[in-house]
């Protein structure tokens, strides 16, 4: 054994290089930074569209950056109010610079949410209800291959089409598939990883692949099959949003206290108004 290094056992230590540890934090910040103002620069709005033409982009409508593919914006509209995440591909037509006609392909109601990665292809019509919600990597087509030749490579063969039609108020899960042809009424739950085609009736819950209904309201009958878990509790009228912003620094005991004190709605401010933690008045 060689003595003539450190003695056995004995871990020589690292040397520590300061100044490039600082060198990479002021990197790092630097990186973020400019990031976040790319971020900022190259969303897209009504005001500052870039090189996008939409048909129609209403009020307070975004598009993060950076963007999915875009094409035949002049048939796209878009509500007012609208979130497009990151990474969303927005179409209309099979491919860019295509004469599509008078009439828009692509309609997205006011208020809609597009989650990161989502695609909306729209060969023909494509309808998105207003306040609609989709999770990340919701797929959206009115297309669909054929395969009807044998002898024909499926790619290409030519594709069906048939319109899609989402009602309002729906929550579309992650990864869920709208099928062409899919028409799904208004305020549908469609969970994730389903693959939804033709008819969903309004007030339904649908899963699976294909999806089907496990879980409807009517009017007569409620939820049937019966919700597993009670419906939240609203927030009582007369609660302004700094007591709520204070209600999320209140300990566990506070909040104990406070659901006791909870009375139905217009009861709740003067309720909240006595409300002491921590030898402070909650606002």
């Amino acid at each position: 054994m060689d003595t003539a290094g450190p003695e056995y056992g004995e871990r020589v230590p690292k040397r520590k290089n300061t100044f490039s540890s600082w060198r990479r934090r002021l990197a790092q910040r630097a990186v973020h930074a400019g990031w976040a103002w790319a971020q900022r620069t190259g969303s897209v709005t009504a005001e500052h569209p870039g090189r996008l033409r939409f048909g129609a982009m209403g009020t307070g409508t975004r598009l993060a950056f950076p963007l999915g593919t875009v094409f035949g914006e002049p048939w796209i509209h878009l509500g007012a109010h609208c979130i497009i995440g990151e990474q969303v591909t927005l179409t209309a037509g099979l491919m860019p610079d295509l004469d599509l006609g008078p009439e828009p392909i692509l309609r997205v109601g006011d208020g809609v949410v597009l989650g990161r990665g989502s695609h909306v292809i729209a060969d023909t019509t494509v309808t998105i209800g207003s306040d609609c919600y989709f999770g990340p990597y919701v797929y959206v087509t009115s297309t669909n291959h054929s395969y009807d030749d044998p002898h024909q490579p499926i790619g290409r063969q030519w594709p069906r089409m048939e319109p899609v039609e989402i009602g309002p108020g729906c929550w579309i899960g992650t990864g869920a598939v709208i099928l062409p042809g899919a028409r799904i009424g208004r305020n549908v739950v469609v969970a994730a990883g389903a693959v939804v085609r033709g008819e969903v009736p309004d007030h339904a819950v649908v899963a699976g692949a294909p999806a089907r209904v496990v879980r409807r309201w009517t009017a007569a009958g409620g939820w049937q099959p019966p919700l597993r878990t009670p419906a939240p509790v609203p927030i009582p009228e007369g609660v302004t949003p700094e007591q709520l912003l204070a209600l999320a620094d209140l300990d566990e005991e506070s909040a104990a206290r406070l659901a006791r004190l909870a009375e139905p709605a217009g009861e709740g401010d003067s309720r909240l108004a006595g409300l002491e933690t921590e030898g402070r008045p909650a606002p």
